[in-house]
């Protein structure tokens, strides 16, 4: 099975954006000869779509931009991410194939701790699913789901699922991709299932996803891993079938299913076979090496920031700049995120500030080749001071 796993950056509320970065990224795996196409959670919408998800036409809108992916998925199997009302609303995997929606898996757990508030917004999902594909058996979890020790990996696993898929907004903060890996690599094993990851990408307010997107054998060897902050299309042949009899041989899985005597009822869906490859080759993907974390850490903060600048459409920025090291730290990354043409640096100089000070500032911007201009500030510091003392 060929599968390619889409790491995107869409913008929240932007379902028209959303609808055609989605199509353009499916054609691209699709030249490729994918026969599954994984996109993250919430991928038609954005993460996280908040207080949107309130309002009823949004809602509609949103899937009918599932629908309308939906036709244009003929010749491959996709899965995407977006919210699902059915007497209650639902964080989704929606199962694309034949020009149609074929299925709808409900994310079982929902966060609400630290930035999550999911809660608020979905109903917790109850059933299971499993995609027939060929005669590779695909189960489905989208983010928190994965992150259970048990149920529903366990579950899908024992129902006889080969490969298990998690498609994710998973936030970062520093040393999160490995903590992540780690995790899916103890899920693979656990479960003697090959585990496909499929992340969002960007900033979203005060929110940034890394990525990573990661597919790992059963053994929990990365078979393909690709970059973090930035978008990605990671294709990489899985060979399941040897799954089986790694499983003959695994004790610990014959313990697991002697104690959970009956499975859950899973619903089984028959998606198709193997599509042909564009040229007959095996796509291997690539194993992107993580970055240390001071990296991670300008890499976050770059993209961080020229995400927030750029879906709030503002144009430029202004920096503030001292000739200290704060000031210019700030100055330099806004430089390397947006380019030093949309960054102005402003020095505001008082009768307290050094002439090294104030040599440093504009040398900063030079550097940096930033427009620069002082302000000193001491007649607007009197003036102030004057008005409270009539106050």
């Amino acid at each position: 099975m060929r599968l390619a796993l889409v790491q995107i950056n869409p913008v929240v509320g932007d379902l028209d954006g959303n609808r055609q970065l989605i199509l353009e990224r499916l054609e691209a795996a699709k030249s490729q000869g994918a026969d599954l196409v994984l996109f993250p959670e919430l991928a038609v919408t954005g993460y996280p779509p908040e207080d949107l998800l309130l309002r009823p036409g949004f809602v509609r809108a949103a899937e009918s931009s599932v629908e309308a992916i939906a036709r244009e998925a003929r010749g491959t199997t996709v899965l995407v991410g977006g919210p699902h009302f059915d007497r209650d609303l639902y964080n989704a995997c929606f199962v694309l194939s034949g020009g149609e929606v074929k299925a709808v898996y409900r994310k079982r757990y929902l966060p609400n701790y630290g930035v999550f508030d999911e809660d608020r917004y979905f109903a917790p999902g109850r059933d299971l699913i499993l995609l027939e594909h060929g005669r590779t058996l695909v189960g489905l979890t989208v983010c928190e789901d994965m992150w259970q020790p048990g149920p529903p990996a366990t579950d899908l696993a024992l129902a006889g699922a080969e490969l298990l898929v998690n498609i994710s907004a998973s936030p970062f903060y520093v040393g999160r991709d490995r903590e992540r890996e780690e995790m899916f690599v103890t899920r693979a094993r656990d479960n003697s299932c090959f585990v496909a990851f499929c992340n969002t990408v960007g900033g979203q307010d005060e929110l940034v996803f890394d990525g990573h997107s990661v597919v790992i054998d059963d053994e929990g060897t990365i078979l393909a891993r690709a970059p973090g902050f930035e978008e990605a299309l990671l294709v990489v042949d899985v060979e399941p079938k040897e799954v089986i009899g790694r499983r003959l041989r695994d004790v610990r899985r014959r313990a697991l299913a002697r104690e959970r005597e009956q499975v859950p009822p899973v619903e089984v869906i028959h998606v198709g076979t193997r599509a042909a490859s564009s040229n007959g080759q095996k796509a291997r993907g690539a194993v992107v090496p993580f970055v240390d974390e001071l990296e991670q850490m300008r890499l976050a903060l770059e993209l961080g920031l020229h995400d927030y600048v750029d879906k709030n459409r503002f144009r430029d920025v202004v920096v503030g700049v001292s000739g200290g090291i704060d000031s210019a730290v700030t100055a330099a990354l806004a430089a390397e995120a947006l380019g030093s043409d949309r960054v102005h640096c402003v020095s505001m100089p008082s009768r307290y500030s050094s002439e090294a000070t104030r040599t440093d500032a504009r040398r900063l911007a030079e550097s940096l080749g930033c427009s620069f201009q002082e302000i000193p500030i001491d007649s607007i510091v009197d003036a102030c001071n004057a008005a409270l003392a009539e106050a």
